[in-house]
């Protein structure tokens, strides 16, 4: 797999996401449905917008591992949630995050109204290998 980042700016580098990404010679694409912070149990968290951000990444991990591809691999990311500020407060998790895992992504948050029960932010990826 061969991956060209495309970033006619640098002002995105601080927000760590890029313009575009073209990849080629790809053997597998992986869409992962929307990813929430939701337990093992299946039941939703009404915790804070950090703890739901944490929790969220940590079922994006668990179920790229478990498809057999590589985080870092991770070429679009989609967030919704349903209070822009507050997630943005807790921006420092999405860049940590984003750097511990050396993705170079293109991504798209967007507030919508409401998510499902109690939860804050749902995030969608697509991984390639």
């Amino acid at each position: 797999m061969e991956k060209r980042i495309i970033n006619p700016w640098t002002w995105q580098d601080e927000r760590n996401y890029v313009q575009a990404v073209e990849v080629k010679n790809v053997q597998s694409t992986l869409y992962v449905s929307g990813q929430t912070a939701i337990n093992d149990q299946g039941i939703s968290s009404s915790a804070d917008m950090r703890t739901q951000i944490i929790k969220t990444f940590e079922n994006i991990e668990k179920v790229i591992l478990q498809a057999d591809f590589e985080v870092k691999n991770i070429v679009r990311l989609t967030l919704y949630t349903t209070d822009h500020p507050a997630f943005f407060e807790n921006f420092d998790i999405w860049q940590n995050w984003i750097i511990k895992h050396e993705i170079q992504q293109t991504t798209t948050v967007i507030e919508v109204k409401t998510l499902f029960e109690t939860l804050k932010v749902e995030m969608e990826a697509t991984v390639v290998k």
